[in-house]
């Protein structure tokens, strides 16, 4: 599984963790890879913590249980960072994205890591283009100009077609989402 590329999201029951993981991987079987998408939890609340997990490979996965060991660590709220170990199992070079106002190098001094730092203020994005606090889909675009590991117009046609299925009678919350997505792409920061 050398070429598999494994994701862990980090949120709280009701952000959309496990929604962001199931349009990842969806983006990645229409761009003709293989791809899993599946949430880790158990009777949690609203609000409670919970992990989503990706793996996107050119190659048939044959592993079927939790990313231990992501190359990628996406955090929808930046208060798990005081009370999870969102580092774990990420390696030195790894990435990691975080929901927040602040500036990477605030959290490269909090973390103490030496990977890839990214920080996007998805909550605020999310406001203003959905009216949500749901920073699940402005994540997506983060994820995607940081890593590359998509193509952007590819993913951005993808997660609007099944925006468009699921929400075929409120256009409103259609171009909320991919406008998040665009303005998320291009405000993300290193």
């Amino acid at each position: 599984m050398a070429d598999t590329i494994e994701i862990r999201w980090h949120g709280r029951g009701g952000q959309g963790a496990k929604t962001a993981a199931l349009l990842v991987a969806d983006a990645a079987i229409a761009t003709g890879k293989l791809a899993q998408a599946f949430p880790e939890y158990g009777p949690e609340r609203m609000g409670a913590p919970v992990k989503a997990f990706n793996r996107i490979s050119g190659q048939e996965i044959r592993v079927h249980c939790a990313v231990e060991h992501p190359s990628i660590v996406l955090v929808l709220d930046e208060t798990l960072v005081d009370s999870v170990n969102v580092l774990e199992g990420l390696p030195e070079n790894g990435t990691i994205i975080i929901n927040t106002e602040k500036k990477p190098e605030e959290y490269r001094q909090k973390l103490n890591f030496p990977g890839n730092i990214f920080t996007v203020d998805a909550s605020g994005i999310a406001l203003k283009n959905i009216g949500l606090n749901k920073p699940n889909t402005p994540m997506l675009g983060a994820l995607v100009k940081a890593t590359g590991i998509l193509d952007y117009e590819k993913m951005l046609a993808d997660t609007a077609h099944k925006l468009q299925k699921k929400f075929k009678n409120k256009p409103e919350v259609i171009e909320g989402n991919v406008k998040a997505i665009k303005d998320a792409y291009e405000e993300v920061s290193k």
